[in-house]
């Protein structure tokens, strides 16, 4: 806009009142801090609430890493929460399901808890029948993260840190993680960015475990929800969901969502690859060709709301979990009982067993290299 055409028209008290109404605008982005509960030795937790001028608000937890809540607009601007998550620490302490957690040092599997790394082999925990999944017993979704403000270019930002030691749950180095979430001013994003390195040769894989579902947390299943994957390509699994090592093409399976499909059309089919996952719980091998930076990677549609959520990412993969061992037993904000395929998990990723499979994409970290990866998980209204 001009503002002297406008200073001209409708005079110096007009452009007043316009440029206090975007300061009162700008105002409404702001971040709030408050306690969350105690652990069991008596450190206190923070809980962590982005707002931007939409309404839209975002809670972080130093607990994990974790996003506890994603309130979003759906039709006629009506909001609702749609991360699934707990009312205090005391759940994510004692729960199993990585709910909203930042998972690492490597997220996914490692096919029987070990893997060998210039020469010398690395045992881990095993916390996952004979492998290990999400970083093990006492990955980084059970540690405590240094949270602070940091500035940004569009909205609030916080950062949180952890300092992974040598050996810690099997892994070598001593690793300095960080991830970024910053919640745009003036648009309905949540941007993750993850950075690490590492003083001794190690394997890296962070992505962000949000359970979401876009009718509302706690609201029925997702398998009416609709899916689109930016992937002509997946990497079949074993009995132990450990990939085979095989990229197999999606089309003519169950597994083809190059074109948006019901999430629950296809779930029960008669495919080994669905009976080993108990449903969709696979990663996707994004067509990313020559491109280079944020890609568009998904798109979930929930008919009922009208909530769109699109997923950007710099990383080759996606794992797609659609809540198949979520049982009821697990009760969530407000005490809602969290039931069978209740929500669906998006993990941007490198391929799970990567360190295993010397032809998928590298995780390998070196010491003097910086590991970094962003995501991006849009909301919008159709």
């Amino acid at each position: 806009m001009n503002i002297r055409a406008v200073r001209t028209r409708v005079g110096i008290t007009t452009v007043g009142l316009l440029l206090l109404s975007v300061s009162a605008l700008r105002a409404e982005s702001k971040m709030e801090k408050k306690p969350f509960g105690r652990l069991s030795d008596g450190q206190s937790i923070e809980l962590y609430t982005l707002t931007n001028a939409h309404g839209m608000q975002v809670s972080i937890t130093s607990y994990g890493a974790t996003v506890v809540s994603l309130r979003v607009p759906g039709r006629q601007g009506k909001v609702a929460d749609v991360a699934l998550g707990y009312d205090s620490v005391d759940g994510y302490v004692a729960g199993k399901a990585y709910f909203g957690a930042t998972v690492g040092r490597y997220g996914n599997r490692i096919a029987h808890a070990k893997f060998t790394l210039d020469g010398v082999t690395y045992n881990l925990a095993k916390n996952d029948g004979d492998n290990t999944l999400h970083g093990g017993k006492m990955g980084f979704n059970k540690r405590v993260w240094q949270a602070r403000e940091v500035p940004a270019k569009e909205g609030q930002a916080l950062e949180l840190s952890y300092g992974s030691k040598d050996g810690e749950e099997g892994y070598p180095g001593a690793l300095r993680a960080s991830v970024t979430f910053t919640l745009p001013r003036d648009r309905d994003a949540l941007v993750i960015e993850y950075q690490a390195t590492t003083d001794k040769g190690t394997v890296v894989n962070l992505t962000n475990h949000t359970y979401f579902n876009l009718s509302g947390e706690g609201r029925g299943d997702i398998l009416k929800h609709q899916l689109e994957l930016d992937a002509s390509h997946f990497t079949p699994v074993d009995e132990t969901l450990i990939p085979t090592g095989e990229i197999r093409p999606t089309k003519g399976t169950p597994f083809d969502f190059t074109k948006p499909f019901e999430i629950g059309a296809r779930i029960g089919a008669n495919d080994p690859q669905i009976k080993f996952g108990k449903g969709y719980d696979h990663n996707w091998v994004l067509d990313r060709g020559e491109k280079t930076g944020l890609i568009e990677a998904a798109e979930v549609f929930d008919a009922q709301s009208g909530r769109v959520l699109q997923v950007y990412t710099t990383e080759p993969g996606i794992q797609f979990y659609t809540g198949n061992f979520l049982d009821g037993s697990e009760h969530g904000k407000g005490g809602k009982a969290y039931g069978y395929r209740s929500a669906f998990c998006l993990e941007t990723q490198h391929f799970p067993d990567s360190p295993n499979k010397p032809a998928f994409p590298s995780t390998e970290l070196k010491p003097g290299k910086e590991y970094r990866s962003t995501t991006e998980y849009r909301f919008s209204v159709r």
